[in-house]
């Protein structure tokens, strides 16, 4: 298999990258020349049938929103973000879509796995894991002010040197960590942070001075002629942006590329999950104030547990070697890198499966939509018939910057 003829930085920091190297790696995976992963594509059929009946009972009127932070505000049928936003109704449209912006970004990159044993409890007394868990403990701090500089209606905001100067402690007790209810991570965690602090202090153009997350929407809006954004703009600048904060990760001219690994076959290969996905949670914001996002297929699906566990457990995947599902693997192990490629392919023809069994054309059910009635869905609700804890099939070592 050829690396491809692109291995510039401006070509691995794009979705197209993304989506060229899985389908590669999937080409070789059809081939069986693999060394992680067999194929058996004749179940990607079965795997089509779980996602529309989840979608359905999910959604019976097929008004599927897309997969973003915001749909993980919702809990036990309450609208965290809407009951907050009703308090905000004295700010114009601008500074709601910063607060929003603000929120998104800083809950997204705390969103990596929690880890089995983690809980976080709500004032309203709901237990919460997973991301549900870290996505309401990560907005109760952003309303509580916990990365703002400023007091008041002031402190719904992400401004760099709050960032920069958050302290482990802070982030434990938001998080509510003890001895007995540990987070995966935490310490990343506390270091992501601080690196988009420093990140957002080095990009004015991007997050203003002073620099605060929220600012990037008038970057964008600026990029939005007649209201009209591409979805490429927005991941641009999030990759752009946000690249620096990424730990100790592959390097090329002096940029580090952030979500991007080496595969022994397919060279270079590119990811940026996080990226996308908060790519995928900024439309929203931006729809709401006014812009029209434009070329959201042009994303990929996420290469997270959920959508690649989906793939394992209805045997679309199968791993060559035991040690797959029983030891917990690093991010970087080719292993790893198989799957979450195989799973960006897989999921581009599980979506086209998916759209033919509801009636649905590509332009009305976007993968952001396929993705959320859908395959990550799915993926949970196989993974709790299979094992007890909900757990996905294949385990890694996180480091609290990438799942």
């Amino acid at each position: 298999m050829s690396a491809g003829p692109d291995t510039s930085v401006a070509w691995l920091l794009s979705a197209d990258a993304v989506r060229e190297r899985a389908h590669a790696l999937l080409a070789e995976a059809e081939r069986g020349a693999l060394d992680h992963f067999e194929l058996h594509a004749e179940r990607l059929d079965e795997a089509a049938d779980l996602v529309v009946e989840v979608t359905r009972d999910c959604y019976p009127d097929l008004a599927v929103p897309y997969h973003s932070r915001w749909r993980h505000f919702l809990v036990n049928g309450e609208d965290r973000w809407a009951k907050l936003a009703e308090t905000l109704d004295c700010l114009d449209a601008d500074e709601l879509a910063r607060i929003r912006i603000d929120l998104a970004v800083v809950s997204v990159l705390l969103d990596a796995g929690a880890g089995d044993l983690w809980r976080y409890r709500d004032a309203e007394g709901a237990e919460l894991m997973r991301s549900e868990g870290l996505a309401i403990a990560s907005f109760d701090m952003f309303r509580h002010g916990a990365f703002a500089e400023s007091t008041g209606l002031l402190r719904l905001r992400a401004d760099a040197d709050a960032l920069m100067d958050i302290e482990e402690g802070t982030l434990a007790d938001g998080f509510q960590v003890s001895a007995g209810n540990p987070l995966v991570g935490l310490d990343g965690r506390v270091a992501l942070l601080r690196r988009l602090g420093k990140a957002l202090n080095k990009a004015p153009d991007l997050f203003g001075r002073p620099a605060r997350v929220g600012n990037l929407y008038d970057y964008l809006k600026a990029q939005a002629p007649g209201g009209v954004l591409p979805a490429s703009t927005i991941l641009s600048a999030v990759l752009r942006g946000l690249g620096p904060i990424w730990p100790g990760r592959i390097e090329l001219e002096g940029v580090n590329l952030g979500d991007v690994w080496r595969h022994p076959i397919g060279g270079l290969v590119p990811f940026h999950k996080l990226s996308q996905w908060l790519t995928y949670s900024l439309v929203e914001p931006l729809e709401d104030a006014g812009m029209r996002v434009t070329g959201l297929d042009g994303l990929t699906g996420l290469p997270e547990y959920r959508n690649g566990g989906l793939l394992v457990d209805t045997g679309v995947l199968a791993p060559k070697a035991p040690r797959v599902l029983t030891e917990a693997l690093e991010v970087g192990d080719p292993a790893v890198v198989e799957w979450r490629a195989l799973t960006v392919a897989l999921l581009d023809r599980l979506a086209d499966g998916v759209r033919v069994r509801l009636g649905k054309p590509a332009e009305d059910f976007p993968l952001a939509k396929v993705l959320q009635g859908g395959t990550w869905t799915a993926g949970r609700w196989i993974a709790r018939e299979r094992r007890p804890d909900g757990s996905p099939p294949i385990r890694i070592r996180s480091d609290g910057t990438v799942f």
